[in-house]
């Protein structure tokens, strides 16, 4: 039998509450230890205030501000992948550089689509 994680044993409505809490502790960690993370709920913060002020239709709306919500998700991704990393080894190497290159090119797609997503919704609605 194999060793199994004291995290996958709590039952039904425990694994639920369980699982919030460690949502909202890694929305802590990212808060506090994530200069990114901060700067992305900053742009967030203010893209929804700005979506939802705009006369646009509410499926617009949800298009904007879900594209800033992808954002937050692949900067969580990215930072995991980062402290894996780091917890395996903080010497260089090659592997360690493409995998935390490859969390920031993830972050790099996500904004450029939210950047188009917000243009062509702007563009459409207002030139």
């Amino acid at each position: 039998m194999q060793p199994q994680s004291e995290f996958k044993s709590k039952p039904g409505l425990k694994r639920l509450f369980a699982a919030l809490r460690y949502s909202k502790d890694g929305f802590r960690a990212a808060w506090r230890d994530e200069a990114a993370f901060r700067q992305e709920m900053g742009v967030f913060a203010l893209g929804t205030c700005i979506a939802l002020a705009l006369r646009i239709s509410a499926f617009e709306k949800l298009m904007l501000i879900g594209v800033l919500v992808l954002i937050l998700i692949v900067e969580l991704i990215n930072s995991s992948i980062e402290a894996v990393v780091d917890r395996v080894s903080l010497e260089r190497h090659p592997l360690s550089k493409n995998a935390k290159d490859f969390g920031s090119a993830a972050v790099l797609l996500a904004c450029l689509l939210a950047a188009a997503a917000w243009i062509v919704v702007l563009a459409n609605r207002f030139l």
